[in-house]
């Protein structure tokens, strides 16, 4: 897990002006093991902040996604963001659709996939969704 600091001082290094939004921003995401969704943090935002607008606090999202701070995944009812994790190297993830636990796949798909020669590929994601251990168990013990 990153620490606000480290949140705040991975936006700086990359020339981001710091405000007390984008701090509040990183205490949120430092704190919070799963993903968000924009609503949640705009909602989480408006206590702190009358009038901010929720494109204020989407544009930031998305601003933190592009320097790399947050990744986005999108799920079945729209996309979420949370921290970037500390791979550093290219990756995908398998992911809980309960507790939103990430587990890193280590190999690309890409590299197995048959692109035709007429296709140029820019980018890439790759999510696989189900449940952890822990949740699966828990949903079967309630179903018991």
């Amino acid at each position: 897990m990153h620490t606000m600091e480290e949140i705040i001082g991975r936006m700086s290094s990359q020339g981001l002006r710091i405000t007390d939004q984008r701090k509040t921003l990183a205490k949120l995401f430092s704190e919070t093991q799963g993903y968000l969704a924009p609503k949640e943090v705009y909602e989480y935002m408006g206590k702190s902040y009358t009038g901010l607008s929720f494109d204020t606090v989407y544009r930031n999202l998305r601003v933190m996604e592009e320097l790399g701070v947050l990744e986005q995944v999108i799920f079945e009812d729209g996309g979420k963001f949370k921290l970037h994790c500390r791979e550093h190297d290219h990756h995908h993830h398998m992911i809980c659709l309960n507790c939103g636990k990430t587990y890193p796949i280590t190999f690309c798909p890409m590299e197995q996939t048959a692109v035709p020669e007429e296709f140029q590929v820019v980018k890439h994601k790759f999510e696989v969704f189900g449940y952890c251990r822990q949740c699966a168990q828990d949903e079967q013990a309630a179903a018991e």
